[in-house]
């Protein structure tokens, strides 16, 4: 063998440990791990093996079912599935409507472990059978391969917090009781009524928890406290409530209240180099009728940033002022920095069902884009005093319409226009912030949005922000208490709430023609892009189709009502299922031209997600209806999708 000069050996070594170094970057796993991937919520991910010039190649990687369904039947909601898996430690980590916690494989979708939490899943959970995710933290007290070295945090259906060793699946006993610790002890608590949907939110070591409340009841809901625990202990650190116990109410924590929620049901996001978290929260209770919570009812209807450690108060800023339309600030905030007259600012992006996008600095809670009070419309109902004006960001435009007419009724047919016209035309409309009425008001946007928890995702290549949002009309109406029992009132398919404790029920529902379409001409949801350097929308297209939703109809324009968010990539693509008919989607980021679109088993109403794992990318979506859709038959499989 002939002698290789010092060079020559060298030169070879060189290459080797390039290569070597090359193949360890290509195979390293790239992780997802948070609801949103980083703890500010971009729903971003700098994977780029696919791409535009790829993506159309796209297949079926693996399915897997969680076995977790309810139709409804034998005492039971019906179920939905609105997890987004986390993928940290090489292994995807979900929860299903069930509240059981699962861990995969990700190349096989094959289940490593599975922990049961055994919710009785016959309390009247107002939002069904659902939850959206799992958080993780890592203990630094624990060594590598040590027990609950990293944990997997749940909050449940039956508000309990679980910390589970992500390893195994069992509990962590040095948490609370046994690895479990009861979220129970507030102001008005009700079983069912009281829930958990989100995944808790992470900052060095707390753990902070909001809840979901049923809406429209009674006046005197629960407290819609948020909590922030010990990550290793579950000792309580501090609470913040957004409706502070009236001044001179006992502050026993079973004393009644006029008036609860305004909790925080939607995702938080994290800033842990400012110490910060931001709370976005929903309206007070009850959603429609207002007379017994006077005033602004600040911290209900706003993003809040409160400082981790202590759980005080930094800034707020209020989206809706004395809200009687449930325009909960239901999608999560989002953290980024924005690029403006040479000037990097860095900032909180909070939508709202209303459509409105508020871009604040994240420092202060000031508007970035200017915000106008203008006047909006009083009420005619007794004891009510609605909010003379409301808050109109000058930009971003609004992303969801805010006025309809008669003129812009909408039906496949004749007898469905006439129908929807003549609906329209019955009703209370000045607009948007139009208050509910006894005539009955039309609602527009309706409390599906605008935006809704599906919320949006940020490129920071080109300072797009996407979201998806929803066209849709309602009709609301209160009902005098005398009235509201008696058989003859209740004629008209809908819902109807009590609001007990108030002088009014509520009757509400979506205003669809006798073909069971939106009364509103489509699309009835579109994906759309606003560049957020400049407020402008720089595209907009209509998401999905509702062709074969309800009746059989004549040939209709496409977009779908959405229920499900989108995600971002650096290979130049949005994905996103989310939509009535069962497909999931890649749009071109920056032109929204359609690239690709996977047949899924099931609607998608879930928000997907993307990790790298021994080289090859994966995209993940949970494909298993929606609760409230009972057109939907309801299904469990989590559906991932790769390159051949």
């Amino acid at each position: 063998m002939p002698r290789r000069s010092r060079s020559t050996v060298l030169s070879f070594f060189l290459t080797t440990l390039l290569c070597t170094g090359i193949r360890a970057q290509v195979a390293a796993d790239t992780d997802w791990p948070n609801y949103g991937n980083d703890p500010g919520g971009m729903r971003y991910s700098p994977l780029t093996q696919i791409n535009r010039d790829n993506v159309s190649k796209m297949k079926l990687a693996w399915t897997f079912h969680t076995g977790d369904i309810s139709d409804g039947s034998h005492g039971r909601r019906r179920s939905g599935f609105e997890a987004t898996p986390i993928f940290v430690d090489g292994t995807l980590f979900l929860t299903t409507g069930f509240n059981r916690v699962i861990a995969l494989d990700p190349e096989t979708g094959k289940q490593k472990w599975a922990y049961d939490p055994k919710v009785d899943l016959t309390l009247e959970f107002g939002d069904g059978l659902i939850n959206r995710g799992v958080s993780t933290w890592v203990d630094p007290k624990l060594a590598s391969g040590q027990p609950c070295h990293r944990r997997i945090y749940e909050a449940t259906l039956d508000a309990r917090l679980i910390s589970l060793d992500a390893s195994t699946g069992k509990p962590c006993s040095d948490f609370a009781e046994f690895g479990q610790l009861s979220l129970r002890d507030v102001p008005g608590y009700r079983a069912g009524w009281y829930h958990m949907t989100s995944p808790p939110a992470i900052i060095n070591d707390l753990v902070i928890v909001g809840s979901a409340i049923d809406d429209n009841g009674r006046a005197a809901m629960p407290s819609g406290v948020v909590r922030a625990f010990d990550a290793r202990t579950g000792a309580m650190r501090w609470t913040w409530d957004p409706i502070p116990l009236t001044p001179g109410v006992s502050s026993d924590r079973k004393a009644e209240r006029q008036v609860g929620a305004a909790n925080a049901w939607s995702i938080m996001a994290i800033d842990p180099q400012r110490d910060l978290v931001f709370i976005p929260t929903g309206s007070a209770s009850p959603d429609y009728y207002g007379g017994l919570r006077p005033g602004d009812n600040k911290w209900a209807n706003s993003v809040v940033a409160l400082h981790a450690k202590t759980g005080e108060v930094v800034w707020g800023f209020q989206l809706v002022h004395h809200d009687l339309w449930d325009y909960d600030s239901a999608p999560p905030p989002l953290l980024t920095t924005l690029h403006q007259n040479g000037i990097d600012t860095p900032v909180v992006i909070q939508g709202n069902k209303t459509g409105f996008l508020f871009v604040l600095n994240r420092d202060t809670g000031k508007p970035i884009f200017p915000v106008e009070e203008r006047p909006v419309s009083k009420s005619d109902i007794p004891g009510e005093v609605a909010s003379p004006t409301q808050p109109f960001p000058i930009a971003p435009p609004p992303l969801a319409p805010q006025r309809v007419s008669i003129d812009d009724a909408w039906g496949p047919t004749p007898a469905d226009l006439e129908f929807c016209r003549k609906t329209f035309g019955s009703l209370r409309n000045e607009g948007i912030y139009t208050p509910p009425s006894l005539q009955g008001t039309l609602n527009v946007p309706g409390n599906l949005g605008g935006m809704t928890w599906s919320g949006y995702a940020f490129d920071p290549q080109h300072s797009l922000l996407i979201t998806n949002t929803n066209n849709l009309v309602a009709k609301i109406k209160l009902i005098p208490r005398a009235d509201f029992s008696r058989d003859e009132v209740r004629t008209e398919d809908g819902e109807y709430s009590p609001q007990s404790g108030t002088p009014y029920g509520l009757f509400r529902r979506f205003i669809q023609s006798p073909s069971n379409l939106p009364c509103v001409a489509p699309p009835w949801g579109s994906l759309i892009a606003v560049d957020m350097n400049k407020g402008e929308i720089r595209w907009k297209v209509p998401l999905g189709s509702m062709q074969d939703f309800g009746k059989k109809q004549p040939p209709i324009p496409p977009g779908s009502i959405t229920l499900g968010g989108p995600i971002v990539t650096a290979g130049g693509l949005v994905f996103i299922a989310g939509t009535f008919d069962p497909y999931f989607r890649a749009f071109d980021v920056e032109t929204g031209k359609e690239l690709w679109r996977g047949q899924l088993p099931n609607s998608g109403h879930a928000t997907p997600m993307t990790f790298q794992h021994n080289g090859k990318q994966y995209l993940v979506i949970a494909a298993g209806g929606h609760d409230k859709i009972t057109e939907e038959k309801p299904s469990d499989e989590l559906v991932a999708f790769t390159l051949p």
